[in-house]
């Protein structure tokens, strides 16, 4: 039903910036709620921020409330995940994912089994 790559990964130093990219294939973008996940060496894929198809429902796992933004824009079939004042503990390969599910009210789907496509990853290292 739908493709999703990421891009805007890479290396940079502790405090600075990066934006990441998802892009989906398809007409039907604006049905999906979408989240950035991330997994780090030797650990479990965690929910890093989600937002629901409209925009109307954004959340954000504690450690990155503050520093981190994601947003979408439907008419280009994109979300983005702004992050700032990077810290080495953000390393990790960031996933978006897409969900088929309604966000309910000011809940936010966060569990990976609650999405449907995935795309495959894009490398973040920051650097202390």
């Amino acid at each position: 039903q739908v493709q999703l790559v990421e891009s805007g990964g890479g290396l940079v130093q502790a405090g600075g910036s990066l934006r990441l990219s998802c892009a989906a294939s398809g007409r039907t973008f604006s049905t999906y709620g979408m989240g950035w996940f991330r997994q780090a060496p030797g650990k479990e894929r965690e929910i890093v921020a989600a937002i629901s198809r409209s925009g109307g429902i954004v959340s954000y796992v504690d450690s990155v409330k503050g520093r981190f933004t994601i947003s979408r824009d439907n008419a280009k079939s994109t979300v983005y995940l702004q992050m700032n004042s990077l810290k080495p503990e953000d390393t990790a390969v960031y996933y978006c994912a897409a969900t088929l599910r309604t966000f309910i009210g000011t809940y936010a789907y966060t569990r990976g089994d609650e999405y449907d496509y995935w795309g495959q990853g894009t490398q973040v290292t920051v650097s202390s």
